[in-house]
């Protein structure tokens, strides 16, 4: 089993490795996540998790959170949702976490919740797709840094298309066939119904699929000018270059996951659009700088383009952790979650703010980029939605 305790050194990813703590290591904060570390969607959730161990490592060097080290112990589950539910009961009866991240296909999240439920031990989505028990009203022990999220996403990207577009819109979707990604598109289906877009089809395509021709082909043959694909990269992507080898030239917009910043540049297509909450790395930020050197600093495989999401989890149990005080239990710990406000030091368009009854965030911000005249260029900046 892929496990790593976060306070020594980093193995190369997938190697099974467990260090042996010092006794002052168990007087420790313990944080325990389940991830899909290997496999097809290892690609959007495992730089995640490494820039979240990148981000603890930083902390437990600086001293740790008052005064006391977080011992972060990661499980690979494959995107198994068997594997995820071991994971969880592990990491609680065992490891005694006192909260658990989930960084994995949203196919993971039933037995997960469950196994969090059982044990009264929050839950932090920080990478994982933000599901909507999150939303107000939220599950007391649900909470979610990540950047992309159910209903709020489709409006943003629909929006964005019905004030691009020119002339009528005829739309298409793909979807993984995955719960969240499945039953989003299904919403956005029925949202541009209502915003006068026509629907033309919808491909809800199997994660292990390997010719992603015939769907694309169903696409194509329906005549959208539009696509709008919300699901794992790997489901976008591959939708993306199957449809541009059957010679469809309209406009396709996606997620924009973590791999997307390097993907605008080697697609070079310019009908490609992509939407999200973080601001990418060729904005130039004084906060990605500083992600970059740790990135380089740790020896990292990973490009720092693909850790945003895994930095703002890591900001976000820090400075829960902080709140809680020492000794900390998983109530203190949830309470702390619900008074949380983070500054993302602009890797948001604004600070993630929670309460009793929004374990999401109080606004939600998103920009569109694109590949245009040999760079990347962002074509909206932060629109803003208040979450309600």
């Amino acid at each position: 089993m892929f496990k790593r305790t976060l306070l020594g050194a980093l193995s190369a990813c997938g190697m099974t490795l467990a260090l042996a703590l010092p006794a002052a290591a168990q007087d420790a904060y313990v944080v325990g996540l389940t991830g899909a570390l290997t496999g097809p969607p290892s690609s959007t959730y495992a730089p995640a998790v490494d820039a979240l161990r990148i981000y603890i490592d930083r902390v437990n060097g600086a001293g740790g959170v008052n005064g006391h080290k977080i011992k972060l112990i990661l499980e690979d589950d494959s995107a198994q949702p068997s594997k995820a539910a071991a994971n969880t009961k592990k990491l609680i009866t065992q490891d005694k976490a006192i909260l658990v991240v989930n960084a994995s296909l949203s196919s993971t999240y039933a037995p997960i919740m469950q196994e969090t439920k059982n044990a009264g031990v929050p839950l932090l989505f920080a990478s994982g797709v933000c599901p909507k028990s999150v939303y107000p009203p939220a599950d007391p022990l649900q909470f979610c840094t990540t950047g992309y999220a159910a209903n709020y996403d489709s409006q943003a990207a629909l929006d964005f298309i019905k004030a691009t577009a020119k002339g009528d819109i005829k739309i298409g979707f793909s979807a993984m066939a995955i719960p969240l990604s499945r039953g989003e598109i299904d919403h956005a289906e029925s949202l541009a119904k209502t915003m006068g877009m026509t629907p033309v089809d919808k491909e809800v395509i199997p994660p292990p699929t390997a010719d992603y021709t015939p769907f694309a082909t169903k696409l194509k043959n329906a005549a959208p000018n539009w696509v709008y694909s919300w699901a794992p990269w790997v489901t976008q992507v591959r939708t993306l270059e199957a449809l541009r080898k059957l010679g469809w030239t309209g406009d396709m917009i996606a997620w924009a996951h973590l791999e997307s910043e390097a993907e605008l540049a080697r697609l070079k297509d310019e009908n490609f659009y992509v939407i999200g909450a973080n601001a990418l790395f060729q904005d130039g930020l004084p906060i990605h700088k500083d992600i970059e050197a740790a990135a380089k600093a740790a020896g990292s495989k990973y490009p720092a383009t693909m850790m945003t999401e895994g930095w703002i989890g890591g900001m976000a149990i820090e400075a829960a952790l902080k709140s809680a005080g020492w000794p900390a239990d998983a109530a203190k710990v949830r309470t702390a979650l619900e008074n949380l406000k983070l500054d993302t030091k602009g890797l948001r368009g604004g600070v993630i703010e929670w309460n009793k009854t929004n374990h999401f965030r109080t606004r939600v911000d998103y920009r569109v980029y694109k590949w245009s005249g040999g760079k990347i260029t962002r074509v909206q900046d932060w629109k803003t939605y208040t979450v309600k």
